[in-house]
C-alpha cells in the first residue's frame, strides 16, 4: 500500500480553506457548475475536493472574501450553501508489533465458510508503506488462499481499525492458519484476514497520525515574538527565522495541519495586517496520546 500524503494545501494567495455543501438536493445539481464559474471570475478563488475527507474546499483570502463568495453563489447563481471546518486527512498505524488470530467459521447448511489465519504485524517507519510476507509452512494455508488473506488485510487498512482513518506503515506476516477442503474460499479467507488485522490491532493499540505542515511567515520585525509564541501553543516547533530587510523577518516552522484550519484570520490579528503565510504538506507525525484518544473516542 502507497504511503498517502495530505490534502496539499493552496499556495500563498490562497489562504482560508472552507468546506462548503449544498443546502438542498436541488443546489447539488447548481453547486458545481457556480463555484466554476466563480473560479473563472476571481482568480483568486481555488475550489478542490479534498481525496481524503472528500469535502468540497474552496480556497479564498479570508473571511470576508468568503462572504462575498458565499453571498455570490446565492444571488448571482441561486445556489445556497452551508460551511463547515475543513477535515484532516489523518492515518493510522499500531503503536507497537502484535500478532493476530482470524477465525471464520459458519455453517448454514449446504457449503460453509471456513478460514482460519494467524499473522504477526508490526509498525514500519514512517513512509515505508505496505509489505505483506509469506512464511505459512507445510500448506496450513492452500497457496490458492494466500493472496485472499492479503487482499482482507488490505481492506481492513483502507477502512482503519481505530477511528476509521486508513492504516498506513505496516508489515503483515502470515505465519499460519487452517483450511477446509469444501467450506474454505477466497471470501473466507479475505473475512479471516482482516479479523486477524482488528485483533493485532487490539492488542496492540492504535497509533493516530497527524499531517504537519511546513509554514513560512513574513513579518514586520516587532511581531515576531507574538508568531513564535503563538506557534509554540499551536504545537508548531520554529525551525529558523531570516531577516529579510526593511524590518521583515521570515520565520519558518513545521505546525500540524490540524492547528492551522484558521491560521491565516489569526495570523492578520496576531501581526495586525501585515503577516502572510505559505504552507506546504511535510509529513504526517505521531499524534499526541491524549489527542488520539480523543479523536479514537469521538469517532
Amino acid at each position: 500500500m502507497k504511503h498517502i500524503g495530505a490534502f496539499t494545501p493552496a499556495p500563498a494567495a490562497y489562504t482560508l480553506p472552507s468546506a462548503v455543501t449544498a443546502r438542498t438536493s436541488a443546489d447539488e445539481d447548481k453547486l458545481s457548475q457556480g463555484l466554476a464559474r466563480l473560479v473563472a471570475e476571481d482568480p483568486t478563488v481555488r475550489v478542490e475536493v479534498n481525496p481524503d475527507t472528500r469535502q468540497m474546499v474552496v480556497w479564498s483570502m479570508g473571511e470576508a472574501h468568503l462572504e462575498v463568495l458565499l453571498d455570490r453563489l446565492r444571488t448571482k447563481y441561486g445556489t445556497e450553501v452551508d460551511t463547515s471546518p475543513v477535515k484532516v486527512a489523518l492515518r493510522e498505524t499500531l503503536a507497537k508489533p502484535a500478532t493476530g488470530h482470524g477465525r471464520h467459521v459458519k455453517q448454514s447448511g449446504g457449503h460453509g465458510q471456513y478460514a482460519v489465519c494467524d499473522i504477526e504485524v508490526e509498525p514500519l517507519p514512517e513512509g515505508s508503506g505496505f509489505e505483506f510476507v509469506d512464511k505459512v509452512v507445510g500448506g496450513a494455508v492452500p497457496r490458492q488462499f494466500i493472496p485472499s488473506v492479503e487482499k482482507g488485510v488490505r481492506a481492513q487498512m483502507d477502512k482503519g481499525v481505530g477511528a476509521g482513518y486508513p492504516m498506513v506503515d505496516l508489515r503483515v506476516t502470515l505465519v499460519g492458519g487452517k483450511a477446509h477442503s469444501v467450506d474454505s474460499s477466497d471470501a473466507a479467507f479475505q473475512m479471516a484476514g482482516a479479523l486477524a488485522l482488528k485483533e493485532a490491532a487490539a492488542s496492540a493499540g492504535v497509533s493516530m497520525l497527524e499531517p504537519v505542515d511546513d509554514v513560512q511567515i513574513m513579518v514586520d520585525d516587532e511581531y515576531v515574538g507574538a508568531i513564535m509564541g503563538d506557534m509554540s501553543s499551536r504545537r508548531g516547533r520554529v525551525t529558523g527565522t531570516t531577516s529579510a530587510g526593511r524590518g521583515r523577518t521570515q520565520v519558518s516552522a513545521e505546525v500540524p495541519a490540524i492547528e492551522l484550519t484558521r491560521y491565516a484570520t489569526d495570523l492578520r490579528s496576531l501581526a495586525h495586517g501585515t503577516g502572510t503565510m505559505t504552507r506546504a504538506y511535510l509529513r504526517h507525525a505521531p499524534m499526541p496520546q491524549h489527542q488520539a484518544e480523543k479523536v479514537i473516542a469521538n469517532s
